[in-house]
């Protein structure tokens, strides 16, 4: 993905998690918890993750990446495939990427990393049309 920035790596705290659940304080509900909505759209948005769920061990994870931003207007919240987020950092300034891994057989769901994308210009550019 080019123009990353701002990037935020989750590691720490998705192995804080999973330590908490592998030592028995916390339990397969309060980590598999993705919700009907995320589950669609790692369906249909996501892209296969080259790692196995940590929880089930049964099922390679999805990443799902939410976009966020004022210039987004309808489209903020909604989950979008890596050749959209590269079409979207040509057209807008400035928006954020959250990537969130899910397992679709047990629901884990974690948040992997954040970043920012855009032309980092505080205008959008220019949209020519046919007559100009």
């Amino acid at each position: 993905m080019r123009n990353q920035r701002q990037v935020v790596d989750y590691a720490l705290q998705r192995r804080a998690v999973l330590a908490e659940f592998y030592s028995g304080r916390v339990s397969t509900l309060d980590v598999c918890d993705a919700t009907p909505y995320l589950l669609k759209a790692a369906k249909f948005h996501g892209t296969p993750s080259s790692a196995t769920c940590p929880v089930c061990h049964r099922d390679v994870l999805t990443d799902v990446r939410w976009v966020y931003g004022d210039e987004l207007k309808h489209v903020a919240g909604s989950a979008k495939a890596p050749e959209e987020l590269d079409r979207m950092a040509n057209l807008f300034s400035e928006f954020t990427v959250y990537v969130v891994e899910v397992c679709r057989l047990c629901g884990w769901n974690h948040l992997v990393k954040s970043y920012v994308l855009g032309t980092g210009s505080p205008h959008p550019p220019s949209r020519r049309t046919a007559e100009q």
